[in-house]
């Protein structure tokens, strides 16, 4: 009964913010067009500035941040609608005050390239840490996921609490890390994330330039017009991270409807998240070691190709959540386990 109440609740938040967000996006838009109007050169600048924040978003590390911190609160019992909106949000920040310090000190761009280069190392041991960590917690979540799946299967009765045994408490690895779960528990926790995710300035550069580039396009142009492009790369990318999110939730909101349900989708989707976490944090991890010690040989030459391309490793990851959603749907159906949901909800009822 809750839950078909809940629905309506759900469809009306996502409702309300994507139109919140389309909305922005439009008033940013009317912005630009205000400012520049008639000069075509600034609106190709504020068009290619857009474009990127929409590219940026499916970062490979965007999208398995979002994905894995989603399932994270889904598990604590949330609906979290927001949170590759406030993962854009912190990662925004970082732009607009990088984007704001090189348009006021223009003649020290060299001092702020030489921080780029040891706040791109930062954020990338960050990036790379964090996703190594979700990989270790969703091999530890697949391991238990796997063994209470197969007593279901073979009959035994079980728990709403089965589905959720490493996030309730339970056992010693719970305890274990507990804490690092504890440090996203709020769709609005990602902000601190996204902005670390940002110290590597290689879009906050990308962004810096357009500025500077528009400036000189055009004499005595003032901070607040050069804030457009970063402000349009913000907007963009928030509107496609959040979207993200949205697509994710919608995947685990068939999952969890019924605790077995919960149980064979985590099974599929947590070796999925392990490996795609895996090898994204290794190809940060790669890269940076190619990077800083000039290896290009073998997986180095290869890791820091992909590192080029990570839009295209996005994609990828997106397309790859949606099959296993849509292929965990249909075996689900095809193995009759939707028949043993009855069998659980009515264990009296065999006989």
């Amino acid at each position: 009964m809750s839950e078909v109440s809940a629905r309506p609740s759900l469809k009306r938040r996502v409702t309300l913010l994507m139109s919140a967000l389309v909305v922005i996006n439009i008033a940013v838009w009317g912005w630009a067009l205000s400012v520049f109007a008639g000069n075509s050169l600034m609106l190709g600048t504020a068009l290619l500035a857009y474009s990127l924040g929409l590219r940026h978003a499916v970062d490979a590390d965007h999208i398995a941040a979002i994905d894995n911190v989603t399932r994270k609160l889904m598990q604590d019992g949330q609906r979290p609608i927001a949170v590759g909106l406030w993962f854009a949000i912190g990662h925004s920040a970082i732009v607009l005050i990088a984007a704001t310090t090189v348009a006021l000190a223009a003649s020290t761009l060299s001092d702020f390239e030489a921080f780029g280069q040891s706040g791109g190392t930062i954020a990338t041991i960050v990036s790379a840490s964090f996703l190594f960590a979700i990989a270790i917690m969703n091999l530890i979540i697949l391991r238990d996921v796997w063994t209470r799946f197969r007593r279901v299967a073979r009959g035994e009765p079980m728990a709403e609490a089965d589905a959720d045994m490493l996030f309730s408490g339970q056992g010693p690895l719970s305890r274990l890390f507990r804490p690092l779960f504890r440090l996203i528990r709020r769709s609005w926790h990602m902000a601190p994330l996204g902005f670390l995710f940002g110290l590597g300035f290689d879009t906050a550069t990308e962004v810096a330039i357009l500025g500077l580039s528009g400036s000189h396009a055009a004499d005595g142009v003032s901070l607040a017009t050069i804030l457009v492009f970063p402000v349009l790369f913000a907007v963009g990318m928030a509107l496609i991270d959040t979207a993200d999110g949205l697509v994710m939730l919608g995947a685990y909101e068939w999952a969890f409807v019924h605790p077995l349900r919960k149980l064979y989708y985590n099974m599929t989707i947590t070796l999925v998240s392990a490996l795609v976490a895996l090898v994204i944090g290794g190809i940060q991890a790669t890269a940076l070691l190619a990077e800083r010690f000039g290896w290009t040989a073998g997986p180095f030459r290869y890791a820091a190709a992909l590192s080029e391309h990570f839009n295209v490793l996005g994609f990828a990851i997106v397309g790859l959540f949606v099959l296993c959603w849509g292929a965990s749907f249909l075996l689900y159906r095809w193995r009759g386990f939707a028949a043993m949901e009855a069998r659980i909800a009515k264990p009296g009822a065999a006989g």
